[in-house]
């Protein structure tokens, strides 16, 4: 499985970079974008797992690298975070303009599927009609609940992970941009909620850590969702209470264009199965697909369109 990282220049001065799966897939053929998790990329097993798909479907898949998850520093101070949606929304723009013809299925992965969530909410009906559908895997859907009950128990293993990356790269976007030294003292932060409100809101525009987390989290955006969309959560997930789930089915259910899978176990991205520990089955990216797939379908029998 042969994989391309395409460069795009953004409106703003600042570029973005896609993964491409290298493949056979014709202009008109079912496409995959994919947004990764926290400090994620082609190294994260789910990416894999999705590109092995698609490319098992004769699909064209990108992955969308987010400001800071590139192979370079990008030019700008901003990055990346969990409500930040016009770049996925400008990546989606410059695909349906490139590939007119294809299906386009997105799907978002933790971090990664809040943005999808909101995104998907906040265009609600203004979304191009290549779009047909989106998976949302593992969402912290309340940004500040999840933020809290990340540093307990086994999810503050995650969180030590996060941390180990996200502050050398901060203090590194600092180094290079002088106007961000009163951010320096993130370099304190011990939690994922410190660094927040020492870095991710202050660059971004948002007061607080708690700003941040209410204006960013994609619970309250669920309603609007009009895109056929997959909400697949564990109840076991390290990165959530169990509760917020409760409050997620509230919110979709008179949602027809939402459903929902939350099964007691899968952890954080972790849905996989079979007998041999070696050689496991990602259930999850399976279910992903297979639900774009049926949307995928249906709009090349409603178009015309084919592989």
């Amino acid at each position: 499985m042969a994989v391309r990282v395409e460069r795009r220049e953004t409106p703003d001065g600042d570029f973005l970079e896609i993964a491409r799966l290298v493949g056979t897939a014709g202009p008109r053929a079912p496409r995959l974008l994919l947004l990764h998790g926290l400090e994620g990329g082609m190294h994260s097993h789910y990416a894999r797992a999705m590109f092995r798909e698609a490319s098992q479907r004769g699909w064209a898949a990108d992955l969308l690298l987010f400001r800071s998850c590139g192979t370079e520093p990008n030019r700008l101070p901003r990055s990346y975070h969990s409500g930040e949606t016009t770049d996925p929304l400008w990546i989606i723009e410059q695909l349906v303009h490139e590939f007119p013809h294809a299906p386009l299925g997105l799907m978002g992965v933790s971090l990664g599927g809040n943005v999808l969530c909101k995104l998907l909410g906040e265009q609600s009906t203004r979304l191009p009609t290549q779009v047909v559908g989106a998976v949302a895997m593992s969402v912290p859907f309340d940004l500040a609940r999840a933020s809290r009950h990340l540093g307990r128990g086994f999810g503050a293993i995650y969180e030590k992970f996060f941390l180990k990356s996200l502050i050398p790269k901060a203090l590194s976007k600092i180094d290079r941009h002088p106007e961000l030294a009163p951010l320096r003292h993130v370099a304190a932060a011990r939690t994922l909620w410190a660094f927040d409100d020492a870095f991710t809101a202050p660059l971004h525009g948002y007061r607080d850590a708690a700003d941040y987390y209410a204006r960013a989290s994609a619970l309250p955006f669920l309603a609007n969702i009009r895109l056929p969309t997959l909400l697949l959560n564990a109840e076991d997930d390290p990165f959530l209470p169990a509760d917020v789930l409760t409050e997620v089915r509230e919110a979709v259910r008179h949602n027809e264009h939402v459903e929902i899978e939350f099964p007691a176990r899968g952890g954080h991205v972790g849905f996989t199965a079979g007998r041999r520990p070696w050689n496991p089955w990602y259930y999850g990216e399976w279910r992903a697909a297979e639900f774009l797939a049926a949307h995928m379908e249906r709009a090349s029998r409603d178009t015309g369109a084919g592989a």
